[in-house]
Protein backbone atom coordinates (compact mmCIF):
# COMPACT_ATOMS: atom_id res chain seq x y z
CA UNK A 1 0.00 0.00 0.00
CA UNK A 2 1.55 3.66 -1.07
CA UNK A 3 1.32 6.13 1.35
CA UNK A 4 2.35 9.95 1.36
CA UNK A 5 3.47 11.55 5.43
CA UNK A 6 3.76 15.16 5.16
CA UNK A 7 6.14 16.52 8.17
CA UNK A 8 7.58 20.08 8.53
CA UNK A 9 4.66 21.93 9.59
CA UNK A 10 3.79 24.03 12.16
CA UNK A 11 3.41 28.21 13.76
CA UNK A 12 5.91 30.68 12.15
CA UNK A 13 6.10 34.17 12.86
CA UNK A 14 5.76 36.64 9.01
CA UNK A 15 9.14 36.48 7.56
CA UNK A 16 10.00 33.19 8.97
CA UNK A 17 10.66 30.11 7.05
CA UNK A 18 9.80 26.74 6.69
CA UNK A 19 10.69 23.13 5.23
CA UNK A 20 7.65 20.61 4.55
CA UNK A 21 8.86 17.27 3.64
CA UNK A 22 6.75 14.81 2.29
CA UNK A 23 7.82 10.70 2.25
CA UNK A 24 6.71 8.30 -0.07
CA UNK A 25 6.58 4.43 1.33
CA UNK A 26 5.40 0.96 -0.17
CA UNK A 27 6.63 -1.34 -3.04
CA UNK A 28 6.96 1.76 -5.37
CA UNK A 29 8.88 1.40 -8.54
CA UNK A 30 9.05 4.91 -9.59
CA UNK A 31 7.42 8.77 -8.63
CA UNK A 32 6.94 10.89 -11.95
CA UNK A 33 5.62 14.39 -10.87
CA UNK A 34 5.37 15.20 -7.14
CA UNK A 35 3.42 18.50 -6.29
CA UNK A 36 2.26 20.76 -3.08
CA UNK A 37 -0.73 21.54 -2.91
CA UNK A 38 -2.35 24.42 -0.01
CA UNK A 39 -5.99 24.73 1.28
CA UNK A 40 -6.22 27.59 3.62
CA UNK A 41 -9.61 27.74 5.35
CA UNK A 42 -12.88 28.77 3.25
CA UNK A 43 -10.67 28.09 0.19
CA UNK A 44 -10.02 26.02 -2.16
CA UNK A 45 -7.25 23.95 -2.53
CA UNK A 46 -4.38 25.14 -5.00
CA UNK A 47 -1.43 24.10 -6.58
CA UNK A 48 1.44 25.76 -5.04
CA UNK A 49 4.44 23.92 -6.77
CA UNK A 50 5.12 20.87 -9.09
CA UNK A 51 8.30 19.00 -9.70
CA UNK A 52 9.34 16.51 -12.17
CA UNK A 53 10.72 13.20 -12.17
CA UNK A 54 13.98 15.00 -13.72
CA UNK A 55 13.81 17.58 -11.09
CA UNK A 56 12.01 20.53 -13.15
CA UNK A 57 10.72 22.68 -10.55
CA UNK A 58 7.48 25.23 -11.27
CA UNK A 59 5.42 27.37 -8.96
CA UNK A 60 2.52 29.34 -8.53
CA UNK A 61 2.91 33.33 -8.90
CA UNK A 62 2.29 34.11 -5.44
CA UNK A 63 5.19 31.96 -4.15
CA UNK A 64 7.98 32.46 -6.67
CA UNK A 65 11.03 33.72 -5.37
CA UNK A 66 10.21 32.44 -1.75
CA UNK A 67 9.25 28.60 -1.94
CA UNK A 68 11.49 26.37 -3.71
CA UNK A 69 10.41 22.78 -4.53
CA UNK A 70 13.07 19.56 -4.36
CA UNK A 71 12.87 15.92 -4.60
CA UNK A 72 15.49 13.12 -3.70
CA UNK A 73 14.47 10.13 -5.74
CA UNK A 74 16.71 7.98 -3.81
CA UNK A 75 14.62 8.75 -0.77
CA UNK A 76 11.30 8.58 -2.69
CA UNK A 77 10.63 12.39 -0.68
CA UNK A 78 9.94 15.91 -1.67
CA UNK A 79 10.49 18.95 0.15
CA UNK A 80 9.22 22.31 0.14
CA UNK A 81 11.43 25.59 1.50
CA UNK A 82 9.18 28.18 2.30
CA UNK A 83 11.06 31.67 2.96
CA UNK A 84 9.82 35.02 3.57
CA UNK A 85 6.19 33.75 4.59
CA UNK A 86 2.78 35.46 4.77
CA UNK A 87 0.20 35.39 6.95
CA UNK A 88 -1.88 34.27 3.47
CA UNK A 89 0.27 31.48 3.48
CA UNK A 90 -1.49 29.78 5.98
CA UNK A 91 -3.33 26.76 4.95
CA UNK A 92 -2.95 22.81 5.21
CA UNK A 93 -0.18 21.87 2.86
CA UNK A 94 -0.77 18.34 1.39
CA UNK A 95 1.63 16.32 -0.85
CA UNK A 96 0.24 15.05 -3.89
CA UNK A 97 2.72 12.11 -6.02
CA UNK A 98 2.14 9.98 -9.18
CA UNK A 99 3.65 6.86 -8.76
CA UNK A 100 4.39 3.59 -10.12
CA UNK A 101 3.94 1.02 -7.96
CA UNK A 102 3.40 -2.80 -7.38
CA UNK A 103 -0.55 -2.21 -8.16
CA UNK A 104 0.15 -0.05 -11.08
CA UNK A 105 0.22 3.81 -11.91
CA UNK A 106 -1.53 6.38 -9.36
CA UNK A 107 -1.79 9.45 -7.59
CA UNK A 108 -1.83 9.70 -4.56
CA UNK A 109 -2.19 12.66 -1.72
CA UNK A 110 -0.83 12.85 1.86
CA UNK A 111 -3.54 13.68 4.69
CA UNK A 112 -1.79 17.26 5.28
CA UNK A 113 -0.09 19.61 7.67
CA UNK A 114 -0.62 22.66 8.57
CA UNK A 115 1.13 25.70 8.51
CA UNK A 116 0.30 29.10 10.14
CA UNK A 117 1.97 32.02 9.49
CA UNK A 118 1.21 34.54 12.70
CA UNK A 119 2.95 36.98 14.97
Amino acid sequence: QVQLVESGGGLVQPGGSLRLSCAASGRIFGIYDMAWYRQGSGKQRELVATITGGGSPSYVDSVKGRFTISRDNTQNTAHLQMNSLKAEDTAVYYCYADIWSIVGRSTYWGKGTLVTVAA
